[in-house]
């Protein structure tokens, strides 16, 4: 009978078989880059449904949808927004509601979301970026594609009108 656990031990040390020491100088010297993310500046960008999940707000442990919207045009092409809808009272619940209405999704009940999640996934949608004080908010204005190809509730805009806006914001 082999003893797994001697198995498992020996696979532990195998992460110090590696002699890293050739590499101190070289890391010692190398250049930090600094990374500092401003905000992107207020104004209207087209972004695509990057992320989405259900999960639970940090502070209050309520539930929340957590977008996380790439952007497509005009400036700023693949920085990141991030768009929280708090699930916690009836105007919360107004917000999320016209949300999902601008990406193309309607609804029967709200509890049919997890089912229905995936299908915010590269939804193509124009939203405004608004600062005040230290907060941006992003305010979700008009679809663009809803992604699905099978889509026959008018939710998409013309093919060749989305290649020409493409074209013009490159």
């Amino acid at each position: 009978m082999t003893d797994h656990t001697d198995q498992e031990n020996e696979n532990e040390g195998q992460q110090d078989q590696f002699d890293l020491s050739q590499w101190d100088e070289e890391y010692e010297n190398a250049p930090v880059e600094e990374h500092d993310f401003e905000n992107v500046p207020d104004g209207k960008y087209q972004v695509v449904v990057d992320r989405v999940e259900l999960t639970a707000s940090k502070t209050s442990d309520k539930p929340m949808l957590k977008w996380a919207l790439k952007i497509i045009a005009p400036n700023h092409v693949g920085r990141l927004l991030w768009r929280n809808n708090m699930i916690a009272s009836a105007d919360n619940i107004k917000w999320l509601k016209n949300d999902l209405l601008t990406c193309g999704m309607k609804l029967g009940k709200l509890s049919e979301l997890p089912e229905n999640i995936e299908k915010l996934l590269d939804v193509k949608i124009e939203v405004t970026v608004r600062t005040r004080g230290e907060n941006q908010n992003i305010y979700f204005n008009k679809l663009i594609d809803s992604g699905r190809q099978d889509s026959g509730d008018g939710a998409n805009i013309d093919r060749e009108m989305d290649q020409q806006a493409q074209e013009i914001f490159k």
